[in-house]
């Protein structure tokens, strides 16, 4: 049967939303830490020309509209209707709720193209001229801000890696035997461990683990000297590195520093003795007296368990964390503001975009890149302005704790700050990750104030962070003789702070906390 073909028109009618360049790229600094906000700047200062910061001499440059979205400084004319001098689209920084949303759960609304954006013919000439009206930025840098950054002046902490083949390079090896030592050194994990896990295939399945032999082979060393050569890296500063499990990494220390017999067999065979306090067990296997087994096992504890601990690739002494909002008392109020310390200002140059508007070849060239620059300073401008507006709110909602401390902090989730300052809830969850909050109980990231809620007996809900506190305080002060088990944890919470809490509930927060059970928090000399 012969199939026929024909043409139909149909009239479809769709809703969508179509999120603009502008709109993402709003979204996008919104969710990007104090550092990743800067590292972003510094890439579009390279990529576009007329964007300029604050050492581009101030006769060059211009500060742009978005950077004070209250200003009244007339719009050039034939230039009303352009982006660069409209205001920007609401984003989720500040839409309504109402707004339609984008496939995310983001709220926003679409700017309309206007004609002037259509063709793209902007009087950018009579533009700067009307930023030349403006009050100039302010003066210039003197003091402390003349020096060099303090970034500098500091100095990287050498790795594990580092330090081991530095000593490496120091030793008298042989080839085949460096070969295996940089094999040994490549395979360590973060403690410093020999880690000889192959993990997982391409496929999911459990591949065989590596040896001593395969890595002797791979560097053309006879297997039988491998262990050799691999206990002389142990000795390497810090001793017990490149050990295979927690035993070997003991007993070389030991060795090394010259512990006795006893020692050696009670790492030999009793570390899980040792664990769980089971001194008993140790003097009645080992045959010895308990005051003998307390002696050595407190030289045990004296050794190093994660011989990576001083050299992590990431030194923690000397991580710095700039707030990206202040929280300062005056008087009786709070007042938040924001730190723009260390933060680029963006400014159009001026001077550049005066000589290529001359070329009409560069003209289309410019509008956009004008364009661009426009937006970007608008939606740095927002995000400062959204995140000092939720954490207003915060400390709205959460006044107790920034006078009185964790123990007063409230039960808080999203929504709560979301309908006070007409945001979407995601919108509140991008603004507070990454952000960080300097007030005078000290420094908290802003999703630290937003917890869920414990039942207290006849009284208003507590916040499960204060019940933490409440956790590590009472562990703080108990009878370290007789420590207190999770159910007695319980007892107490109840009776000193009227929360209702199950004992699994007690065991997870003080597993967050780092805190051990009782059996392990029992002092026994």
């Amino acid at each position: 049967m012969p199939f026929g073909m024909e043409m139909k028109l149909q009239v479809k009618l769709s809703q969508q939303l179509v999120m603009t360049p502008q709109l993402v790229q709003a979204i996008r600094l919104l969710q990007l830490s104090r550092m990743e906000l800067v590292d972003e700047v510094r890439k579009e200062l390279d990529g576009n020309p007329v964007l300029a910061d604050d050492h581009i001499e101030p006769n060059e440059k211009t500060p742009a509209a978005a950077t004070e979205a209250n200003s009244t400084a007339p719009a050039p004319e034939g230039a009303q209707s352009a982006e660069p001098t409209a205001e920007p689209p609401q984003t989720t920084a500040d839409a309504p709720r109402d707004a339609q949303e984008s496939p995310d759960g983001e709220s926003g609304t679409q700017p309309e193209a206007t004609d002037a954006e259509k063709s793209n013919d902007v009087d950018w000439d009579r533009y700067l001229e009307n930023q030349q009206l403006r009050q100039p930025a302010g003066a210039s840098r003197a003091g402390f801000d003349e020096l060099p950054p303090i970034e500098q002046n500091l100095t990287k902490p050498a790795s594990l890696h580092d330090h081991l083949l530095w000593q490496l390079q120091m030793s008298d090896f042989v080839d085949t035997e460096r070969h295996f030592a940089l094999l040994v050194i490549g395979n360590l994990d973060e403690k410093g461990y020999l880690d000889l896990d192959c993990g997982l295939g391409p496929d999911g399945e459990q591949l065989p683990d590596l040896t001593l032999d395969d890595l002797a082979l791979e560097a053309g060393l006879d297997p039988e000297d491998a262990p050799e050569v691999l206990n002389l890296i142990q000795r390497f500063d810090p001793v017990g590195v490149a050990a295979r499990n927690l035993e070997e990494c003991l007993m070389v220390q030991a060795k090394v520093a010259g512990y006795d017999d006893i020692d050696k067999a009670i790492i030999s065979n009793h570390l899980r003795d040792v664990e769980r306090r089971n001194l008993g067990a140790i003097a009645k296997a080992l045959d010895i007296s308990m005051e003998d087994v307390i002696d050595s096992v407190q030289e045990i504890q004296k050794l190093e368990s994660v011989p990576a601990r001083n050299f992590s690739e990431i030194d923690e002494r000397t991580i710095a964390i700039t707030p990206d909002v202040f929280v300062l008392k005056d008087g009786d109020e709070f007042v938040v503001t924001d730190n723009d310390r260390g933060m680029q200002r963006l400014y159009i140059n001026e001077g550049l975009v005066k000589r290529l508007l001359k070329d009409p070849k560069a003209k289309e060239f410019i509008n956009d890149k004008l364009r661009s620059a426009q937006w970007l300073i608008r939606a740095i401008e927002q995000r400062r302005r959204t995140i000092i507006k939720v954490t207003e709110s915060i400390v709205e909602k959460q006044r107790e704790f920034f006078e009185k401390g964790v123990a007063y902090l409230k039960p808080m989730i999203l929504r709560d700050v979301a309908e006070a300052v007409g945001m979407h809830e995601s919108t509140i969850s991008r603004v507070t990750s990454n952000k960080y909050v300097h007030t005078p109980q000290g420094l908290y990231e802003l999703k630290y104030f937003f917890n869920s809620s414990i039942a207290r007996v006849g009284n208003e809900d507590i916040a499960s962070e204060s019940v933490k506190q409440a956790i590590k305080q009472i562990i703080e002060e108990e009878n370290k003789d007789k420590p207190l088990s999770d159910q007695a944890l319980v007892k107490q919470l109840r009776e000193d702070n009227g929360i209702r809490i199950a004992r699994r509930t007690v065991a997870k927060y003080r597993e967050m906390l780092g805190i051990l059970s009782s059996a392990k928090r029992k002092k026994l000399f």
